[in-house]
């Protein structure tokens, strides 16, 4: 008999551990157990999730605890869900950048390949660098790390940059709250980051490569430096790629926690032993980026769907999505939810679906007031947007950001004042200090919300005009993104801060 059972760091402390050595007890008391530990299937609700090889399929067991091992085993057990891929949550998906997470050995080259990896690298292996640059810009993909950026732009800006070195730097320095996807995809398929990392140094002339991975992801690190390692053993990397003569080398590279250095030329001095703080731009990276030399920085996820791109062409991909927003966007649904986790589909899904239906509503049962959309510095959404649908310039033309795509959920006991406060806080301890607006704009803010909680009927003026210098006078997204959530904060949930001025009255 076969088993799954994830070993990601979400299903670790849920308790996979325990269950991982109740399986081992029963094969050393004489069960013919096999186990294969794998990245999550991303429903986290449902963690520990132990899947059971079987003629019509793997068969699904949540939540398990180690007592339910037995008769999971014997064939007694009362938590069958039923087979894994037609469990609703998978079955209403649209998986191709984590097509095989949850299914394989993240560790196993034998499983990547019988399961579609290297077909993008050994299609771009055959194509003129041009060619790669207009498959990957045609396809629509965009940045996945916040900025929507066209990946395929960027690439065509380093290849076209002159330089006797390029460097490819992937930004997995996942510091969003209610964030994950990053960290999910390194533990559960390190080879298609590698692989989308090698096609981009094919498509741009790049030789060598970096993974900055933030330092609170010892998972992640660890799987990553024995994929590396894997890789380079096989032939993926080092001096000719898959014997094509073609050099590539990957180097991880782990950072010290500062949520700043998410933003990519923070990241480069951080890379380089430099403090992390931001660069002025111009220059910009792809020309003048890691060592002065052309680099491409790109997210986790947008360089670990390049190879399913390759592999089935732009067209697919581009099939997915709604307007400018292409292909598919992984959805880390978090907060107050009866059901979180990870979710991919193509753009275009409304808010509403996305909470009501996918994530179920709120897990204490109280109604839905506000939905955080794009990490700590994402707008907050009330119902009355729920028909929002998701998509970077949907989002944008309701004061929204998509972000990295991290939705957190709050039911109608929070107070949106707090929320705002800690939105400026959060700026004023993660500031990096280059900036003025974002430096002392933040502290400022923070005062000013405090005088709106006194009663200080001025104050309100006041915050809204400091948020509208931090968003046009700061260096990066710090400090030009935090006024979206205290804005949004002021903007739709006006009772939260009129509360406090009439109690003061």
């Amino acid at each position: 008999m076969k088993l799954f059972l994830s070993q990601d760091a979400a299903s670790k402390a849920l308790g996979s551990e325990a269950v991982a050595e109740a399986v081992r007890q029963a094969a050393a008391r004489g069960a013919d157990v096999t186990l294969v530990r794998t990245g999550s299937r991303g429903m986290v609700w449902l963690e520990p999730l132990l899947e059971v090889e079987t003629p019509e399929g793997r068969i699904a067991y949540g939540p398990v605890t180690p007592e339910d091992v037995p008769a999971i085993l014997d064939g007694t057990s009362g938590k069958a869900l039923g087979p894994t891929e037609d469990l609703p949550w998978m079955k209403a998906q649209t998986r191709l950048t984590f097509r095989r997470v949850g299914v394989i050995d993240p560790l196993s080259l034998d499983d990547y390949r019988a399961n579609g990896g290297l077909a993008g690298l050994t299609r771009a292996l055959a194509m003129t660098p041009a060619a790669i640059v207009a498959e990957v810009t045609e396809s629509g993909l965009r940045g996945r790390g916040g900025a929507g950026f066209p990946t395929g732009i960027k690439w065509k800006t380093v290849a076209d940059a002159p330089g006797p070195q390029k460097y490819i730097v992937c930004n997995a320095d996942e510091g969003d709250s209610g964030t994950f996807a990053d960290r999910m995809l390194m533990e559960g398929d390190p080879f298609t980051l590698i692989e989308g990392m090698v096609i981009a140094g094919l498509a741009t002339g790049a030789t060598r490569g970096y993974v900055y991975i933030r330092s609170e992801y010892p998972d992640a690190i660890r799987v990553m430096e024995a994929a590396v390692a894997a890789a380079g053993a096989a032939g993926i990397l080092g001096p000719s790629v898959l014997g094509s003569g073609h050099a590539f080398t990957i180097d991880i590279r782990v950072g010290a926690g500062a949520y700043v250095c998410g933003e990519e030329t923070s990241l480069l001095n951080s890379l380089e032993g430099r403090r992390g703080v931001v660069r002025a731009k111009p220059p910009l990276p792809a020309l003048q980026g890691l060592f002065g030399r052309p680099t491409v920085v790109n997210n986790v996820i947008s360089l670990a769907t390049v190879p399913v791109i390759l592999e089935r062409g732009a067209a697919h991909y581009k099939g997915f999505g709604l307007g400018r927003s292409r292909g598919t966007i992984p959805l880390q649904i978090a907060g107050n939810v009866k059901r979180g986790g990870l979710f991919e589909a193509g753009f275009g899904l409304t808010l509403g679906e996305i909470v009501d239906d996918i994530a179920g509503g709120t897990g204490s049962g109280r109604p839905v007031k506000a939905v955080q959309v794009g990490g700590p510095l994402g707008a907050y959404f009330p119902r009355a947007l729920f028909d929002t649908p998701f998509g970077y310039e949907e989002y944008a033309a309701r004061d929204g950001l998509v972000g990295h795509a991290g939705i957190v959920v709050f039911d109608d006991s929070a107070d949106m004042l707090k929320q705002a406060r800690f939105a400026l806080e959060f700026c004023a301890i993660e500031s990096c200090g280059k900036c003025t607006p974002c430096r002392i704009g933040a502290v400022r803010g923070v005062e000013t919300v405090d005088r709106i909680a006194a009663g200080d009927p001025a104050a309100p003026a006041i915050l809204r005009d400091l948020c509208q210098t931090m968003k046009l006078g700061s260096l990066c997204a710090l400090g030009g993104f935090t006024p979206y959530p205290v804005l949004s904060a002021l903007t739709h949930f006006p009772d939260d801060f009129a509360r406090t001025r009439e109690a003061a009255e």
